[in-house]
């Protein structure tokens, strides 16, 4: 019911309540009292018993009437006499500015770490014998035409952090490939694989590399598994991983791949220990940006716990982005963010790229499908602009636009507060918490 109904409604019953009381005096005046031989106080006491029921609605009617009139004032007074404290308490101890926030803001973005098991498919559950055979062929270069490429030749997970450092990889030959490769650690959790986001699965996904011509190089599925089948030394991991008695497939070889990379999951960063209740873990500067990383709207595509809405955990519909989304912008140019069309039609002025996860983002540079970049700062900028259409700067005032809704024939302003060099720094401090606490030492001990 609107306020105008209620106000509609309180006058009936203003009028109503005149009514009964009147008739309830004229009752008491002039029949129960005289009958009663009761003083005159007395009828008064007797009105006010009776029409008790009355009283207590008149005084609903002001309560009532008081919130129509007042709802702002007076509900803000209460709010604030409950939260404002601890609140203010709050933002003190971790240096975050007080935002306005909107009336009817949509729910809240619910932080999750990550968990600690990967999940696998029915048909190919994840068992240790699986695992050591998937980790030996991973490394074995065997599967390439000139044995001297690996998964793990792009994808270095013993002294790397999944990846090879390079703007594009090498492969058979020296041949350089046209994408960044992407980091192997917690793939486990992405529904697509690849930067166009082709493969459905790991175990589709490592059937790839092996046929590329320019990463592994072998002619045909069929070779890979006679390059295996040849090797007596697999024979006994296969039938401890599968059963024996088996000819070895390349279904076999790519469920034990996978299998193994089911096991290559980072859960122990100091972002996972505070969304788990360490609330140490993070810096003041990286909640700062936690809070910058979802009012920005950077939750909007890297979201979930491996911050990434092409993962498993609740997938978004598309699991593919258009990218980048304002090409007019200075840095589309400079770093050839268009030059290659991932997933769109050859050509086309924008990508269209699966997203990526930030996970151990401050590890794996250098970034972007096409390497182009090594700075972290320089990408939370190109993604700021390029992607979410936000202003650099460092200017308090923001900037305010007329927005005329010509379908809707509304009229809003919006205020566009810039993103400033601090706002980056502590966005990228943020980024640095999603950083494996295992994969960092090996950063800082020099080996990465």
């Amino acid at each position: 019911m609107g306020n105008a109904g209620l106000l509609g409604f309180m006058n009936i019953s203003i009028v109503l309540l005149v009514i009964g009381f009147t008739v309830l005096l004229f009752m008491v005046q002039f029949e129960l009292g005289p009958l009663s031989r009761l003083s005159t106080g007395r009828k008064w006491l007797m009105t006010l018993v009776l029409g008790s029921g009355m009283v207590a609605f008149s005084i609903k009617l002001v309560i009532i009437f008081t919130l129509l009139r007042f709802p702002e004032q007076t509900i803000r007074a209460h709010i604030n006499m409950q939260s404002s404290q601890s609140l203010v308490q709050w933002e003190r101890r971790n240096q975050i500015t007080p935002v306005p926030v909107a009336v009817g803001m949509q729910k809240a973005y619910v932080w999750q770490a990550l968990p600690e098991v990967a999940p696998a498919p029915l048909w190919n559950p994840t068992t240790p014998e699986k695992v050591a055979l998937g980790e030996r062929l991973f490394h074995d270069k065997a599967l390439s035409i000139d044995r001297t490429v690996s998964c793990s030749s792009c994808h270095d997970v013993r002294k790397g952090a999944g990846e090879d450092h390079r703007r594009t990889s090498l492969g058979i030959g020296g041949q350089r490939g046209g994408r960044n490769a992407p980091t192997v650690w917690n793939a486990a959790f992405q529904s697509v694989l690849f930067w166009d986001g082709r493969a459905p699965s790991l175990e589709e996904q490592s059937k790839g590399p092996p046929l590329n011509p320019v990463e592994m190089g072998m002619p045909s599925l069929q070779a890979v598994e006679q390059r295996v089948r040849e090797n007596e030394s697999y024979r006994e991991p296969f039938a401890r991983a599968f059963g024996a008695g088996q000819v070895i497939t390349i279904t076999q070889i790519a469920a034990a791949i996978a299998a193994y990379e089911r096991t290559l999951i980072t859960p122990d960063a100091p972002y996972d220990r505070f969304v788990r209740g360490d609330d140490k873990a993070l810096s003041a500067a990286q909640l700062r940006g936690m809070e910058l990383f979802q009012s920005v709207g950077c939750v909007l595509c890297h979201s979930g716990p491996n911050f990434s809405g092409a993962s498993l955990f609740d997938p978004s519909p598309s699991p593919q982005r258009l990218f980048p989304v304002f090409p007019e912008r200075k840095y589309v140019g400079r770093y050839r963010l268009t030059r290659d069309a991932g997933a769109n039609v050859p050509g086309s002025k924008q990508g269209i790229w699966r997203i990526p996860s930030l996970r151990n983002v401050a590890l794996t540079a250098p970034y972007l499908h096409n390497g182009s970049v090594d700075n972290l700062a320089e990408v939370v900028r190109i993604m700021a602009t390029a992607q979410r259409g936000k202003r650099l700067g460092n200017d308090i005032e923001g900037a305010k636009f007329i927005v005329w809704s010509r379908q809707n024939r509304t009229i809003s302003r919006i205020e566009s507060v810039p993103l400033s060099d601090r706002d980056v720094d502590d966005i990228v401090a943020f980024l640095k918490s999603l950083s494996s606490e295992m994969l960092a030492a090996r950063s800082r001990a020099g080996t990465l």
